[in-house]
């Protein structure tokens, strides 16, 4: 209590550092699970404090008690809402957690206001934080459900890999049953998968499995043909007809389906175990039978992890293992016994092997359940000898040496093993009674030595059921028992009365007395389940005037053939539940538990999972006016080419000036460059300065090509009117950034390589082609300009003023891409380039190098289908003819989407088609870009907390100084490097090619080579991934 006290007046205190302090020794309370809920009014007090590790604290508090206390956390509302609109995103966040924790109905409204605005949130931190509020409101107020729909709806269409997770999970608790939302989300969901957090793959994965149940018909239809393993089979015919002539319709995989399991099927890889068992019970689920031994390694993989690991995965093993027995029988030896699994695994690999034994293996399997039967811990022993009763009912050919093992076991000083012995003979005898009658002899010598009572009601069992078989012993054990009768377990007493009415049957002359003594003692008998018992079978057996005509039947109703019991897995009928649930590790439906549907008999239109593709140009078109037609300012074009126009270069042509609409260049997008037709005449002087003007027009206006030169020549010959277009904020934002980037500002490339990689011919639009852009030389700065600058795209006002450099490094190595053998003569290899894509700038360029080893020319050289089916990629010209032993080199854009997810597609010739992928290094995926310290340091303030990553790793002792550490950070990344005042701290800075997102790297440098390397970037997922990637490049000499 006076702790207590003391943590009151510190955090009533005006110093910040004592309440921050005071929070941390009343965090390590609830840590500790020790009660802190009296200190509420004091720390509740501190929520609007401006400190904002204090605040921080406060709301975990708040978090974990604002549910016990209520009232005074309603009273501490309005300051919740005032933090939702906090700068830091960590705050909003927590202060939505808290909001959401209060579960009192009057703050329902507020809370949903909350949850969505906070869906809109710029931060994906927040935004996943408001699909975990969802759950508590809902769970808090079910009436919500619908206006709570419009916004899983809404945060099912965000694309950060922070959010996919936990809006999943949403929709599963909220709406599981509305597929529909899922529809135009599901390749997104796919693609994603690779990248988003491991709780996230889970819940999606699971989602996924009952969602591709019902949407896609079953891969293991028998009587279709399966054409799906052949890469052709989306070129061949639906219908092959068998030999007989009969047509039967070939399964084609939808290539939805295809897709969810192939980008799963590297999760199998994890370091996660609920991931790979996901992944696995989704190939259990889903994929063709043929298809399904890939998670058989990734499985047994996870059997040296910890027991409870073990127990979960062993159990799917189980149950898989009875419906298909070759997946792991070439892993046994992994399910043998140790002497330090507790019992429960040894169970569960002991019903492994048994479900793995055949007649190949049987001998090895037998020799090790012998050494399990002399296992100290009883209930393994027993379980062991279950097992081999299993194995002898299941392979006849082991069943005699089965039994005399069993025997054997008879004589054991372990009475646990003897009874579990009886038991299992009795269920073998039953198959085979006439063979056997001399184990039924043997066993009945041991009866007395038998103490166990199941063991000895089965004895009993087997005299009465075969008694004709052994009329001597059966009479003499009866004997015995009427002696013990009083004192018997009752399923022993049950057994005895039952033995004595079927010796009554066949033997009455030596059994009549003893028959009627074991009934009178059983009359009287303390359980009444034995008295009604024996009522009944004396009134069956014994003739008196009151017995009915039941008696006429006694000996078809005593002594009727026994089927003999089936020795089954206790894990043969869970597979009704979706391996790796709660349900199927329990056994029973559990709480919340959604079963996975039939196969549906006819597949739903998949055209539902399509999604139209909206242009950038709608978002960032600049609006222009009623008219719809404006231009910059005379001001402003002047400005923009007096930077460029001091410089002047040798033999610089003017290119051809066309109008183009708005789906033009790079992607559909606004970029048109104009020259004016006055420069032409000019075109012989070295000194010249070609003059041009930048037109943008609307999407709605359409002019013809005659309109427009008529418009040019005017604009050349007459002033610009003083009466103008009042620019738009959009047109002020273009201009100012015109202003500020000229051609002398874009770093210069390689000349070369940039012609040789770039000048091709480039497609526009539909039907539309660039004319005169190849014809003409282009300085690599106008072009790199044209590229970067004026083509939108949605990126941070940050991003889109950040300066794109030449890259530092070009790495000379290739890969192969497809090897002479695979392609029957034709051999690819690719590399990266690191230059801008001309194509698209969201786009990463690839060179690839084709070469012809054959002695016959090959044709019609082209990329086919791609993979994933939205891949975003500009393939090549098709190479009409490559000759024997030339090589060609042509190039392409992929949009990896800022994942290291491999494109895959396929490098067609007229006779072949053969699948191929480019694998990226994350450290491809970037634009190289310069900046100043300051910028880099202010923008490094921006992201810090979760876009944060760092390591202190052990230089070489080659790594320590400026050049070597930028040689070896610019051939992992492709990174500009920024100017640094101190020597010990290197910088380098560089933007995502496909989101713009900025990647900052810093490596400081710190006593006995030690260093420390800190990544900050927004993707939360290529920070890991570069960090791991440039530890291992500085390291190493």
């Amino acid at each position: 209590m006076c702790k207590n006290d003391d943590l009151k007046e510190m955090l009533e205190s005006n110093k910040d550092s004592l309440k921050l302090d005071a929070m941390k020794r009343i965090i390590a309370l609830i840590a500790k699970g020790k009660n802190a809920s009296e200190l509420f009014p004091a720390v509740v007090k501190n929520v609007a404090s401006k400190n904002i590790e204090l605040k921080k604290l406060v709301y975990v508090y708040l978090v974990r008690y604002a549910e016990e206390q209520q009232d005074l956390a309603l009273l501490s509302i309005s300051t919740f809402q005032r933090a939702l609109k906090d700068p830091n995103q960590l705050i909003r966040a927590s202060a939505l957690r808290v909001l959401s924790s209060i579960r009192v109905p009057i703050i329902v409204p507020i809370m949903m206001l909350a949850i969505k605005e906070a869906a809109s949130d710029m931060s994906p931190y927040v935004r996943k934080t408001s699909a975990h509020a969802i759950q508590k409101l809902y769970s808090l107020d079910p009436d919500q459900k619908e206006h709570l729909i419009e916004v899983i709806d809404k945060l099912l269409k965000d694309k950060s890999t922070l959010v996919a997770g936990s809006v999943v999970m949403a929709f599963e608790e909220v709406c599981p049953d509305r597929i529909d939302l899922i529809h135009k989300n599901y390749r997104k969901l796919c693609n994603l998968l690779v990248d988003v957090e491991e709780w996230g793959q889970v819940v999606i994965i699971t989602m996924l499995t009952r969602y591709a149940r019902t949407q896609f018909t079953s891969p293991w239809k028998e009587d279709g043909l399966f054409d799906e393993n052949s890469e052709t089979a989306f070129y061949e015919s639906d219908e092959k007809k068998t030999k007989n002539g009969d047509e039967k319709k070939s399964y084609m995989m939808d290539p939805d389906h295809r897709l969810l399991l192939r980008n799963t099927k590297p999760l199998l890889q994890s370091r996660n175990t609920a991931v790979v068992v996901s992944v696995a019970q989704l190939y259990w689920h889903l994929a063709p039978k043929h298809e399904v031994g890939v998670i058989t390694k990734s499985l047994v993989r996870l059997l040296r992890s910890h027991r409870e690991v073990q127990y979960v995965v062993l159990q799917n093993i189980a149950t898989m293992s009875i419906q298909r027995k070759g997946m792991f029988e070439p892993y046994m030896k992994s399910f043998y016994v140790r002497s330090t699994d507790a019992t429960h695994i040894k169970s569960l690999k002991l019903e492994i092997l048994t479900s793995l034994a055949n007649e190949a293996n049987i001998s090895t399997i037998l020799r090790e359940f012998q050494t399990y039967v002399k296992s100290q811990d009883k209930q393994f022993a027993a379980g062991t000898i279950q097992a081999i009763g299993r194995c002898a009912t299941n392979i006849s050919e082991v069943t005699d040496t089965c039994l005399q093992g069993l025997v054997l076991l008879l004589s054991n000083r372990d009475e646990t093993v003897v009874a579990e012995s009886v038991v299992v003979i009795k269920k073998l005898l039953q198959t085979q009674p006439t063979q056997h009658s001399d184990i039924i002899k043997h066993m009945a010598k041991l009866f007395d030595n038998i103490a166990v009572p199941m063991a000895r009601a089965s004895i009993l069992w087997l005299m009465g059921e075969y008694c004709e078989r052994v009329p001597q012993i059966a009479p003499d054990v009866l004997r015995k028992m009427a002696k013990s009768f009083t004192s018997e377990e009752d399923i022993v007493k049950l057994q005895t009365v039952n033995l004595a009415a079927k010796l009554y049957l066949t033997n009455s002359k030596q059994t009549k007395l003893l028959t009627q003594y074991i009934l009178n003692l059983g009359k009287y008998d303390q359980n009444y389940d034995i008295r009604d018992r024996t009522r009944f079978i004396r009134q069956l057996i014994v003739p008196n005037e009151k017995s009915g005509a039941l008696g006429k039947y006694a000996r078809r109703i005593l002594l009727a053939p026994k089927p003999a019991p089936v020795l089954e897995s206790t894990y043969k009928d869970r597979d009704r539940y979706q391996l790796g649930t709660l349900s199927h590790t329990i056994n029973t439906k559990a709480s919340g538990y959604l079963e996975l549907s039939d196969w549906p008999a006819v597949a739903p239109d998949q055209s539902v999972r399509n999604v139209e593709v909206i242009e950038p140009v709608k978002e960032w078109a600049p609006s222009l006016g009623k008219t719809g037609k404006s231009k910059l300012s005379k001001s402003s074009d002047d400005k923009f080419y007096s930077d460029s126009g001091e410089e002047k270069e040798k033999g610089s042509g003017s290119s051809s000036s066309e109008d183009s609409s708005s789906e033009g260049l790079f992607d559909e997008r606004v970029c048109v460059l104009e020259s004016s037709s006055e420069a032409e005449s000019d075109e012989e002087k070295s000194s010249s300065q070609s003059s041009e003007e930048s037109d943008k027009s609307s999407s709605q206006s359409e002019k013809s090509s005659s309109e427009s030169d008529s418009e040019q020549k005017k604009t050349t010959k007459k002033p610009p009117q003083k009466k103008t277009v009042k620019p738009t904020a959009k047109d002020r934002y273009y201009n100012e950034l015109f202003n500020t980037y000229s051609c002398d500002h874009v770093g210069q490339l390689s000349t070369n390589l940039f012609l040789r990689s770039y000048l091709l011919p480039i497609v526009c639009g539909p039907g539309e082609r660039l004319h005169g852009f190849v014809s003409k030389q282009v300085p690599v700065s106008l072009s790199l300009f044209s590229l970067c600058i004026l083509t939108p795209c949605p990126l941070s006002c940050a991003a889109l003023l950040l300066q794109v450099s030449g890259p530092a490094f070009v790495p000379e190595k290739s890969h192969d891409l497809l090897h002479r053998m695979t392609g029957k003569g034709l051999s690819a290899q690719y590399q990266f380039p690191r230059q801008p894509c001309l194509y698209q700038p969201t786009m990463v360029s690839v060179q690839i190098s084709l070469t012809n080893t054959t002695d016959h020319p090959l044709e019609q050289i082209h990329i086919g289908d791609r993979d994933p089916t939205g891949l975003d990629m500009h393939c090549f010209n098709a190479i009409e003819c490559l000759l024997p032993e030339a090589s060609v080199t042509v190039s392409l854009g992929v949009d990896f989407n800022d994942s290291t997810q491999a494109a895959n597609f396929q490098l067609c010739t007229k006779e072949d088609q053969f699948s191929v992928s480019i694998q990226p290094a994350v450290g491809e995926l970037f634009l190289p870009a310069t900046m100043t310290e300051q910028d880099f340091r202010k923008e490094q303030g921006k992201l810090l907390g979760m876009n944060e990553s760092s390591a202190t790793i052990t230089m070489a002792a080659e790594n320590t100084t400026r050049q070597p550490i930028s040689r070896q950070v610019a051939t992992v990344a492709n990174l500009g490097v920024v100017p640094s005042g101190q020597d010990n701290i290197h910088r380098f800075a560089g933007k995502t090619a496909s989101s713009g997102a900025l990647v900052l790297v810093t490596v400081e440098l710190r006593e006995l080579s030690a260093a420390l390397i800190t990544i900050n970037t927004e993707k939360s997922v290529m920070g890991p991934m570069l960090l791991r990637d440039l530890k291992r490049a500085l390291a190493r000499a």
